[in-house]
């Protein structure tokens, strides 16, 4: 039954002249630097969250010793998460063409039989399902995260991060195992001579349709098109080329208050009447007491700009926007914080929606350009952008640069 040639388990099943060393070794290649720098830049995101600074941002509290390398997020340069996350996303989607031609050139390997002819070649097997396994579920996921149709049971966020590192435990294994072979194939398709046998050639190949160097091609202008489609959702003056991105197209209104917005505030469930000059205050908490400040009163205050993005874990971004408020550090000093300020929890009025408060570090509540913005590109906040107050952080993730602020804490958190 397994050498019959109308059984997947047969490697006559598999009929096509493009699978090989070369086809195969090429895409290994192409991935082995793509998915690194996605798991690289997959990590500073995380830590960009700063989970080990308060369980309110830390959405995997039993990460163990996978948060062995979490650091200090830094302020500087104030386009850090901007560009890193905008690699993070872009890349990935540039790279599931290179994924699924990969994961075809190799689908005869999962149906070969015995299944584990040795210790050596079961582990080698071991490792190639939870490779494909867990590269699919990771690009999957995350796919459907930046469309905001996430449809997986259980939260993204620890789904994606474990998911990872099975992945990327995988990933590894199967690098140092075939990584030698890969560039020995690539040595020899320079030279001109045949790849090593691998157990891709099939031994009864159809009549070719297209040259491999044509299916790479073919691959690579997949790739190229989704770049095309994607990448503009981090510049302005590209978004109407962001076809594939949920934050492309035109800007979602005109005037200061006319760029890219996450969540609304209809779906965040903010009462307009809370937000009125008469209901709001915000409610300042430190080691004197508490201060009540009505958005007059915060606006009587010394005000400072400061011209930053917002940048999201989807990988959008906006150029820099002119904020305008009262720095956090002087927020601070009015309950009693007059030298270096300490960390801080915020708190929304948002009723709906992850990331209701946040806590940020010392070291970003004591940069100058940290701000609980009042006015933006010398308008007041629209509702959508988080009127009466947001904060607004360099470098931070969108979703720690908390919009409708009610109420902030000073102190050890």
């Amino acid at each position: 039954m397994r050498d019959d040639p109308r059984l997947p388990t047969s490697p006559g099943f598999w009929r096509s002249p493009l699978r090989g060393p070369w086809f195969t070794s090429v895409l290994g290649v192409v991935l082995l630097v793509g998915i690194t720098v996605l798991f690289v830049t997959g990590l500073v995101s995380y830590a960009a969250y700063n989970p080990d600074l308060s369980p309110v941002n830390d959405k995997t509290p039993d990460k163990g010793i996978l948060g062995f390398y979490l650091f200090a997020w830094p302020t500087h340069p104030h386009w850090l998460y901007r560009l890193n996350q905008g690699v993070h996303v872009t890349l990935g989607i540039t790279l599931v063409p290179v994924l699924l031609a990969k994961l075809w050139s190799v689908v005869p390997k999962l149906f070969a039989l015995p299944p584990a002819r040795s210790l050596a070649h079961a582990l080698e097997r071991i490792s190639l399902v939870l490779l494909v396994g867990g590269g699919l579920f990771e690009f999957v996921t995350g796919v459907l995260n930046i469309q905001l149709d996430y449809v997986f049971p259980g939260s993204f966020y620890p789904l994606h991060f474990y998911g990872a590192w099975v992945f990327i435990a995988a990933f590894v294994a199967h690098a140092v195992l075939k990584t030698p072979r890969a560039l020995r194939n690539l040595r020899h398709l320079r030279e001109g001579r045949e790849g090593e046998e691998d157990g891709l050639v099939s031994p009864r190949p159809a009549e070719p349709t297209v040259s491999r160097r044509g299916a790479l091609w073919f691959v690579g202008g997949g790739a190229l098109l989704l770049f095309l489609t994607t990448v503009g959702q981090c510049f302005d003056s590209l978004r109407r080329t962001a076809l594939l991105a949920p934050h492309g197209g035109a800007d979602p209104g005109s005037g200061p208050n006319g760029f890219q917005i996450n969540k609304t505030a209809a779906y965040a469930g903010i009462d307009p009447a809370e937000i009125g000059p008469d209901a709001w205050r915000l409610v300042v908490t430190g080691r004197t007491g508490t201060v009540r400040l009505a958005r007059a009163q915060l606006a009587a205050l010394p005000l400072h700009s400061s011209a930053l993005p917002i940048a999201c874990v989807e990988g959008w971004s906006t150029s820099d926007q002119w904020w305008r408020g009262v720095r956090l550090r002087d927020l601070a000093a009015l309950v009693g914080y007059d030298g270096d300020p300490p960390d801080l929890f915020v708190e929304s009025l948002q009723r709906r929606g992850a990331f209701r408060h946040a806590a940020l570090s010392a070291g970003q509540v004591a940069d100058p350009r940290s701000l609980l913005a009042l006015y933006v590109n010398g308008e007041e906040l629209s509702p959508d952008h988080g009127h009466p107050a947001r904060v607004i952080v360099p470098a931070a993730p969108g979703v720690l640069n908390t919009k409708w602020v009610a109420r902030m804490t000073f102190g050890d958190l």
